[in-house]
């Protein structure tokens, strides 16, 4: 590799929304902030979250009507 051409690769504290935290090397650092983990993502953990959808479409047809 070149000398002088690459970012640094340091180690980077990644923490997540749900306060899971480890560290990695990236060239982003101190830190880098994500949402989602392995802990609390769905795939991973099976559990679904419940969203609300009701009135969805009530709601459209409210904003937009016959324009749509």
């Amino acid at each position: 590799m070149k000398e002088g051409i690459h970012p640094e690769y340091k180690e980077t504290r990644v923490i997540c929304a749900c306060g899971n935290t480890w560290i990695t090397r990236s060239t982003k650092f101190p830190e880098i902030k994500v949402e989602v983990c392995n802990k609390c993502h769905p795939f991973f953990t099976g559990a679904q979250r419940k969203v609300s959808i009701t009135g969805r479409a009530e709601k459209f047809k409210a904003k937009y009507g016959d324009k749509y």
